[in-house]
């Protein structure tokens, strides 16, 4: 399974991280670790949505789509 993620900080509540990975619970425990410099500013981080996907080019589409205007206005709506 690969799966798409939607991280929301804590600390700045309308801070968001749209991210991929195949290991969900690694890649949250990463980014709320301390080595993890992009968002250890924003930490500490709760998951906010994850989609399951079967397809890894279906995931990366839908990752995408998520990072563009349209995908955070639907993210907003439905989320």
């Amino acid at each position: 399974m690969v799966y798409v993620y939607i991280l929301q900080s804590t600390k700045v509540h309308e801070q968001y991280y749209i991210g991929i990975t195949e290991n969900l619970k690694r890649r949250f425990a990463e980014h709320n670790s301390k080595n993890h410099k992009y968002s250890q500013r924003l930490q500490p981080w709760i998951i906010k949505n994850y989609f399951a996907f079967k397809d890894s080019e279906k995931a990366q589409l839908f990752e995408i789509y998520l990072k563009t205007s349209s995908g955070r206005a639907f993210s907003k709506k439905h989320f």
